[in-house]
């Protein structure tokens, strides 16, 4: 239970059981007062938590873990006695932070703090906090939850981080984004089961202001890239698929190399689709049999000679595919681009040219 309030799983999100919505009513709008609410939010949060110790304790005994009748064995134990002091200690102690923060008008507050790096001779921290809640109020924002208690905003001058007791903030315009890492899990629906995660430093100019990195599927790395002022640095040795398309396409050609090679004695003219490189794959019916009258689900036979290279056939087959459900993509079949002919991946062959 306590694991489920300190990071509650989307059980517990998708019914409520959340800080943000058991507190909603004191905590206002997110909304219409940003900095203000998380202000709150971080408070509730941290002093909730430290709570848990203790009511983790409390809920031994109460609920018949630690017999009654042991108890005075417990406070003799030293060790067990300094436990359940630590365990009421930290919520005054806690308590006494948010007192000393609150003062002031929230100026000790370490998202205030955070705010007062970017506020001029001429400003205060609270008309930072007034144009980050201005143009949080835009749609045109982009949010991304990275997981239950973590999530990325880019506004169209600002990058906030939200994390259980803080904000990390950056301004966009004195701001580098460095990709620093890549990594990839079999845990989805796309290609393969696999999803790809980057990690990306952000880090400000600004003195005082901290650096974060934020981490979000390579997916969502093009509405970044479009999103913030200035190009993202990828690292050289950092490698990603930055769309479903490039990973539908690396998938594509390691599948159509594993087909059996066409060989031809033709000489292979340039790839009518890119014009860069000489074509290479050729369509060659190899599932179920050779029929006068396929079904009209069945792949047929293509007499085209070898006009394109693997990259523009893997783009044109992913082009007659449903968006919406790339999980059945390489199953799919699809029309050659010239007799119409139907074929799966399992027809698109690797071309090697014979000499006579």
């Amino acid at each position: 239970m306590t694991c489920c309030i300190v990071y509650p799983p989307a059980e517990f999100v998708s019914a409520g059981l959340t800080i943000q919505a058991i507190f909603a009513n004191w905590l206002g709008s997110e909304t219409e007062c940003f900095i203000k609410y998380h202000i709150k939010r971080s408070v509730i949060t941290l002093f909730l938590h430290s709570l848990l110790p203790f009511g983790y304790i409390l809920g031994l005994i109460l609920f018949g873990h630690i017999d009654i009748g042991k108890i005075q064995l417990i406070y003799r134990s030293p060790l067990w006695l300094t436990l359940i002091v630590l365990t009421i200690a930290g919520p005054i102690y806690i308590l006494y932070k948010i007192w000393k923060w609150s003062k002031n008008n929230w100026s000790m507050h370490p998202i205030v703090q955070n705010l007062a790096v970017y506020a001029d001779d001429n400003t205060n921290w609270m008309s930072i906090a007034s144009e980050i809640n201005i143009e949080y109020r835009r749609i045109d924002k982009i949010v991304i939850d990275t997981n239950s208690i973590t999530r990325i905003i880019i506004t169209d001058n600002w990058i906030v981080k939200v994390v259980p007791y803080k904000l990390y903030i950056a301004r966009q315009n004195d701001t580098a984004l460095i990709v620093i890492k890549s990594d990839t899990h079999a845990m989805s629906h796309t290609a393969r089961g696999e999803v790809q995660f980057i990690n990306i430093e952000v880090k400000p100019t600004r003195i005082g202001a901290t650096a974060f990195v934020i981490r979000i599927n390579t997916f969502g790395f093009k509405d970044l890239q479009d999103k913030v002022q200035h190009p993202i640095i990828i690292l050289q040795d950092v490698t990603f698929h930055k769309t479903l398309l490039d990973r539908f396409i690396d998938i594509f050609k390691e599948q159509t190399l594993e087909n059996p090679l066409y060989e031809t004695t033709q000489d292979l003219e340039h790839c009518i689709g890119c014009m860069q490189v000489r074509s290479n794959v050729k369509l060659n019916k190899r599932c179920g049999n050779i029929t006068e009258r396929p079904g009209p689900d069945e792949c047929t036979m293509c007499h085209c000679r070898p006009m394109w290279c693997i990259e523009c056939m893997a783009k044109w087959f992913a082009s007659r595919q449903d968006e919406n459900t790339p999980e059945t993509w390489l199953s799919s079949k699809c029309t050659c681009p010239v007799c119409r002919a139907k074929f799966c991946l399992l027809d698109v062959c690797p071309v090697q040219t014979r000499h006579q």
